[in-house]
């Protein structure tokens, strides 16, 4: 079997692509970071300018990628050397390709150990375990759950293999029949939580919170991480949206579609907020927490509040929703390679991948769990743990390196007619998308790129 003779799979519809799509953006990202750095920036003025970088950066990215997958109808190396190519190019593009697919396998390998908490906290919540624990005991909570590698391998490989089953069966039968399900049940959810939030907590006070505008509360080291993140939060760079692009329908808009699923990626994050912050007010409690505000923050709440078991589980279950439904998109373009390079079959492939991401997921494991060779050394004074080290060039060096590479790509190497046909839309619009890739994206992921890596000391 060669690469030019496999045909993947296709979405049925546009709708279930744009489901699909948006089931691969939206993430724990949404719902467990966007929240608290939100928070730490400011509210308001933060939300501003993470929609206009939304607008102006992360869709013409986005529709970057969708149209690489959409003229190569293969995995993601293999459309970009095919659309280079087809531009007078060499094969060398092929990097834009495989350093998404790369950064995804990695990001996924640590992933699903934080979905396997959120699994873990569905059950503590169903089961009422934050029930009348005060902080301290909120915090031995998840201390416990990270004392010992047992129990989080064990939950990451429910997560594992979940999302095995899923993408083994294609694309029909697999991906897209779970997000069929999955993302409206996401919504509801979410809705459900919305709704809980405003009768139980302070949802005037979260509102204002949220779109109040105080940009005396924003510094230029907040909007660089407003802009990063609206870039992050689609899941650009990471080989996703150009191997879904690759099973989208011939006649479907790329633009209109890229902008749905920008759409619905924001109106999940805003709504996380929402279900999340009239809580937090209610209580008390610090709305710039960081990382811990899901974990170790809300847990304190549910455990106090009228029906705060029931809604508790229900808060850690769409969380897990939400990390799933990334999963199956972040390992999929692994798969598809399996598939289309060495020939093999479909849960065959989703099986050794899936057996790659939990060999690599033992680093992060071991790494939350103290083991002292999961601790490297970078220079005399600096140790930090391979978990960390993986989320640094992964989403630091990796997404950002692989944005710009796809931005310079389809803005410069690939030929005017053929981005022009695959966007097929009025010249306005491609006008405003080229002007986007080949300028304000390539700068505005440079300033970011040097601010996370410290270049501009801020």
């Amino acid at each position: 079997m060669t690469q030019q003779a496999v045909t993947h799979g296709r979405w049925s519809s546009r709708l279930t692509y744009i489901l699909a799509a948006t089931g691969a953006a939206v993430g724990l990202g949404n719902i467990w970071k966007f929240p608290y750095i939100m928070g730490e920036n400011g509210g308001g003025a933060f939300v501003l300018v993470y929609l206009l970088c939304i607008l102006f950066i992360g869709i013409p990215i986005m529709m970057s990628e969708v149209i690489i997958g959409k003229f190569g109808r293969q995995t993601p190396a293999r459309s970009a050397v095919l659309m280079s190519e087809a531009s007078g190019g060499g094969k060398g593009w092929a990097v834009v390709g495989w350093s998404g697919v790369l950064a995804g396998y990695l990001i996924l390998s640590f992933y699903v150990v934080i979905a396997g908490w959120a699994l873990a906290y569905t059950w503590y919540g169903f089961n009422g375990v934050f029930e009348g624990r005060d902080p301290a005991q909120i915090g031995e909570l998840f201390t416990g759950l990270n004392a010992s590698p047992g129990p989080l391998m064990a939950w990451s490989a429910v997560i594992i293999l979940g999302t095995v089953l899923v993408v083994g069966k294609g694309v029909r039968a697999g991906l897209e029949r779970a997000v069929n399900w999955m993302m409206p049940a996401l919504l509801v959810l979410l809705i459900v939580m919305v709704i809980y939030a405003a009768r139980r907590g302070d949802f005037m006070a979260a509102f204002d919170f949220m779109f109040n505008a105080d940009f005396s509360a924003l510094s230029w080291n907040g909007v660089l991480i407003a802009l990063g993140h609206s870039f992050f939060t689609l899941s650009l760079a990471s080989g996703i949206m150009t191997m879904y692009g690759a099973y989208l329908p011939e006649q479907t808009s790329v633009v209109k579609t890229s902008i749905w699923i920008a759409l619905m990626d924001t109106m999940v994050a805003m709504l996380a907020g929402l279900a999340i912050y009239p809580i937090v007010f209610a209580n008390g409690l610090e709305p710039g927490a960081g990382p811990g505000l899901i974990f170790q923050t809300l847990p304190i709440a549910f455990g106090s509040m009228p029906l705060g078991q029931l809604f508790g589980g229900l808060f850690f279950l769409m969380l897990v929703v939400a990390a799933f439904t990334s999963a199956i998109a972040l390992i999929e373009s692994s798969v598809a390679w399996l598939v289309e390079k060495r020939g093999m079959s479909r849960m065959g492939a989703a099986f050794t991948a899936g057996f790659g991401i939990w060999s690599l997921s033992l680093l992060t494991v071991f790494s939350v769990t103290g083991a002292p060779w999961a601790t490297v050394s970078l220079w005399s004074d600096i140790s930090i743990t391979l978990f960390d080290l993986l989320d640094y060039i992964t989403a630091n060096i990796m997404l950002p390196l692989g944005g710009l590479m796809i931005a310079i790509f389809t803005g410069y190497r690939v030929r005017k007619e053929i981005t022009c046909r695959e966007i097929g839309s009025v010249k306005s619009i491609y006008a405003i998308w080229r002007i986007s890739v080949r300028y304000v994206a390539p700068i505005a992921i440079t300033l970011v790129f040097l601010q996370l890596i410290g270049v501009l000391g801020l």
